[in-house]
């Protein structure tokens, strides 16, 4: 087992002190739970222009430097990693000074507020030498990497759908108070689809099923809320987004929808993949997270079956805690870290590692497909 004193130690500053900075704080705090893993990390400084936001990060017995000015972070020669939270109208500007400043960055999704701002900030990355990835945790659980492995085996047959969704209900209340995300200004015109979107693109990009056309059906269904000063506001982001597109899997060109939805009756914050074949299949949710389904059939007999499983601590970076138990959001938020800081260090051994840049251009050019799809009601090339 390797001797912590003597691994390198990535050293981590964060922009944005809010819910998914202090999340990452968390995953830095319980860093020694992985176990042989060949760097440390520590969280050391924080930007906010909250205040009290950073009061919060005082708890952390690395941090160093809290400021409200992240050019501050930058300039310290102790960082060698940022992450970013903060909102997508700042990401281009914020992401190219981290990158003009020589840091590595981990950026959070969806990588700029549009297409345009996205490859600007991927030819940013190109041409600095950083090591820059994307945010997304989701297919680093334990469900997600046995679908990963599945199509792997080439055992569908003939491909028929994929669908991959992420539905909450957090916009269910018309009387929630607006912010950032319900206004396109700051959130961008693609909407829930920044938001989100993300998450259901980075499997199936990652298995190289690029869409070659899109059809959108976006819906934008509260279109003002109160402005928690007594008076209404504009909200005028999409909220729900159906985007069927068209994939080539396996020289069979196949249907595939991305579901991304604020507005989905019943849930709080499911995470889904399907795909189906004419031989087998294989679906996970997070609704249900330790269970798998697969589908068989025997081309002899005929005979169909769906087969449940139930899954444990089954993930790629492997830790302290025991195969039975289940995985948490803060798990796999550790996980995708691990995944970072693995590939930066050359010691992802093929595991499955973070959302590229030309990932995220890639999901940049769907959405922007689908705004031109549904302005136009018809399907829309890429």
């Amino acid at each position: 087992m390797s001797d912590s004193s003597t691994k390198p130690t990535v050293r981590v500053g964060i922009i944005g002190g809010g819910l998914m900075g202090k999340e990452a704080a968390s995953a830095f705090g319980r860093w020694f739970v992985l176990n042989d893993f060949p760097v440390n990390a520590e969280l050391v400084g924080v930007a906010d222009l909250s205040e009290p936001a950073l009061e919060w990060f005082k708890q952390v017995p690395t941090v160093r430097l809290l400021t409200t000015d992240y050019h501050e972070l930058l300039a310290d020669p102790d960082v060698d990693v940022i992450y970013c939270a903060i909102p997508h109208h700042l990401h281009e500007k914020v992401y190219l000074d981290v990158l003009a400043a020589g840091k590595d960055l981990l950026a959070e999704k969806p990588f700029g507020i549009d297409l345009a701002a996205a490859e600007k900030i991927a030819a940013a990355a190109k041409s600095s030498g950083c090591f820059v990835r994307c945010s997304s945790e989701f297919p680093f659980l334990p469900g997600t990497q046995r679908v990963i492995d599945f199509v792997k085996q080439d055992r569908l047959g003939v491909p028929i759908q994929v669908v991959c969704a992420f539905h909450h209900s957090s916009d269910l209340d018309p009387n929630k108070t607006i912010n950032w995300k319900r206004q396109t200004q700051f959130c961008g015109e693609i909407g829930v689809m920044g938001d989100l979107g993300m998450h259901v693109a980075h499997v199936p990009l990652r298995l190289g099923w690029k869409p070659s056309q899109v059809y959108a059906q976006l819906q934008q269904i509260y279109t003002e809320r109160p402005d928690g000063k007594g008076g209404s506001a504009a909200c005028d982001t999409w909220d729900n987004a159906l985007l069927h597109l068209d994939v080539d899997i396996n020289g069979k060109s196949t249907p595939m929808r991305w579901e991304t939805k604020r507005l989905a009756p019943g849930e709080t914050d499911s995470w889904s993949i399907e795909i189906l074949g004419t031989d087998a299949g294989i679906r996970f949710s997070t609704k249900n997270p330790k269970t798998l389904w697969t589908f068989q059939r025997d081309s002899e007999s005929g005979k169909q079956e769906w087969v449940q499983e139930d899954l444990g601590f089954e993930v790629p970076f492997k830790t302290i805690t025991g195969g039975i138990f289940e995985v948490g959001f803060p798990d796999v938020l550790q996980q995708m870290w691990a995944g970072f800081m693995a590939e930066r260090a050359d010691e992802l051994n093929g595991r499955f590692g973070c959302a590229t840049p030309e990932e995220a251009v890639a999901s940049h050019q769907v959405f922007a497909a689908a705004l031109e799809s549904q302005q136009n009601a018809r399907a829309v090339s890429l």
